[in-house]
């Protein structure tokens, strides 16, 4: 979107560095209200260029007197525009207007119980004298409240755990209210949000999907094709039915079939997005080429590295053969990935340009359409079912660009990927119908790269072991292993093991992350 089309009410987030600060966003989001999350190097004068309904200073590891620290412009205090200050963002306001922030006796980090002193627009509801349960992590703290400044909270510890400016709405919190831990913490949210900044809870599903409807319109207009590398994935196909919807039988979807993919995908995605949605779609038949290029690769990352530049190949021939007009590409790309590269450190090397395989490169000759890059995860998926697409397709787990590639641990054969895909099938199918997919982020198979001794029909066997992940996660930044129901998981080794040649024995992995990550490779 172009600012001219972004929601009237909408937040600014400066973000100094906090581990929450995408949670921060999302709080706001969960209200309804739109928000973005920038650099604190923003000046005074694009601030008021974006034109916010109110600002949020989020925290940081860094201590406001220390050397080279991020900060703020000073004149964004005078733009009158709503300001709330948490943590690092707090203490940056009291220096900014002349208060004394130094370091605590001792850093305070879990929960504290808060006393309401005044409970002023922000702490709307709740009593004078009242206590709460809120979240701190922090060193330094301001020790009294700055000229100007009337103090709306404290603890046993911190004298000044919540400020305001008497003469303009500005706020700060020495905690963190976006966190689940602090007992209220929405409830404080959303008072700025609608008492202090006025917001309108207009920020939905449906009215984003007229907003790019209009944008991507606007920026193909009466030039030539679009095209959409379509992976089956939930960002790809909301993506590519997004962009479907503006510009109709001008789309053209390529899919490419890595001999990769998990049972079944291939006729999925193609009676899904031809069949039911009338999209143009390609499927190109490129198993043989990719196998023959993985052959005796067994380092993670070399096979990702020839999955790539071989989808890249694939792609590029594919996209030329559909016509010399071709000059759009639609990519997944979701506001996560644009956050990485606005961070206060400065830019992530690591950000992903395609959600497909390995990422396409600059040099296509195509303009990029991102209709999802303002988006979480789960505003994907809200946007989605309001677009019509099935549950079956909106609520999918996560799978990998490489898919199962780095899944089969080792050697990559075509024998190796089939007795992998029907033990994931089993177990996917399993989870299913005992009701629990939904509550999983993610589940799969792995096949391993060992063999062990088992006994069948009386008989001695030496055959490949498969090892079962599940995990729970917001995000997928973090994860715990999910704790099934012994007997699901008894049915889905008995199936495997009985059902799938060539597989003796079954484990299930309870690692975290960290240490662990989710997939295996």
């Amino acid at each position: 979107m172009t600012i001219g089309a972004l929601p009237k009410d909408r937040i600014l987030i400066l973000d100094y560095g906090s581990q929450y600060t995408q949670l921060i966003a999302r709080r706001i989001r969960e209200e309804r209200v739109y928000c973005e999350i920038h650099p604190p190097t923003r000046p005074a004068a694009w601030v008021r260029e974006w034109a916010p309904s109110g600002v949020v200073l989020s925290g940081g590891p860094a201590s406001v007197y220390g050397d080279d620290v991020p900060t703020a412009d000073s004149e964004l205090l005078d733009l009158d525009v709503p300001v709330l200050g948490i943590c690092y963002g707090m203490q940056l306001l009291a220096q900014l207007v002349g208060g004394e922030v130094k370091s605590a006796a001792k850093r305070e980090y879990g929960r504290a119980e808060l006393e309401v002193v005044e409970p002023d627009d922000l702490f709307d509801g709740f009593e004078p004298g009242e206590r709460a349960t809120v979240w701190m992590s922090h060193g330094d703290r301001v020790e009294s409240a700055p000229p100007g400044f009337q103090v709306l909270g404290a603890t046993g510890t911190v004298p000044v755990a919540a400020f305001r400016a008497a003469d303009k709405p500005i706020f700060g919190v020495q905690f963190h209210p976006e966190v689940a831990h602090t007992a209220r913490g929405g409830e404080i949210i959303s008072n700025f949000l609608f008492r202090v900044c006025g917001c309108e809870p207009s920020w939905t599903a449906g009215s984003f999907i007229e907003n790019q409807v209009r944008a991507v319109q606007g920026q193909v207009g009466d030039h030539g094709r679009v095209i959409s590398g379509l992976s089956g994935g939930v960002d790809s196909s909301v993506a590519t039915a997004l962009v479907h919807r503006a510009v109709g039988d001008k789309l053209t979807c390529i899919f490419v079939d890595t001999g990769l993919l998990r049972k079944g995908e291939r006729d999925w995605v193609a009676r899904t997005f031809h069949q039911i949605l009338g999209v143009d779609l390609r499927v190109v038949e490129a198993s043989d080429t990719f196998l023959e290029q993985l052959a005796g690769v067994e380092e993670p990352e070399e096979k990702r590295r020839i999955i790539g530049h071989t989808f890249i190949e694939v792609f590029e021939r594919e996209a030329r053969a559909i016509g010399d007009d071709v000059e759009f590409l639609v990519q997944g790309t979701l506001y996560p990935d644009v956050i990485e590269s606005l961070a206060v450190r400065g830019p992530s090397d690591t950000i992903k340009t395609h959600h497909n395989v390995g990422g396409l490169p600059e040099k296509l000759p195509f303009e990029i359409i991102e209709p999802l890059r303002e988006l979480f995860k789960d505003e994907v998926r809200q946007v989605g079912r309001e677009l019509g697409l099935p549950d079956e397709l909106v609520g999918r787990h996560p799978f990998p660009g490489p898919g199962l590639a780095v899944r089969v641990l080792g050697d990559v054969t075509r024998e190796r990927l089939a007795v992998l895909r029907e033990s994931d099938a089993i177990f996917l199918e399993e989870i299913r119908a005992a009701g629990l997919y939904d509550e999983i982020w993610q589940a799969f198979a792995v096949l391993l790269p060992v063999r062990s001794v088992g006994v069948m029909g009386d008989g001695r066997t030496y055959e490949n072991v498969v090892a079962l992940r599940a995990v729970t996660s917001r995000d997928g930044m973090t994860a715990d292993w999910f704790q099934f129901p012994h007997d699901v998981l008894g049915r889905v080794a008995t199936r495997i093991i009985n059902e799938v040649a060539g597989i003796n024995r079954v484990c299930y992995d309870v690692s975290s992350k960290p240490p662990a990550t989710i997939e295996w490779e």
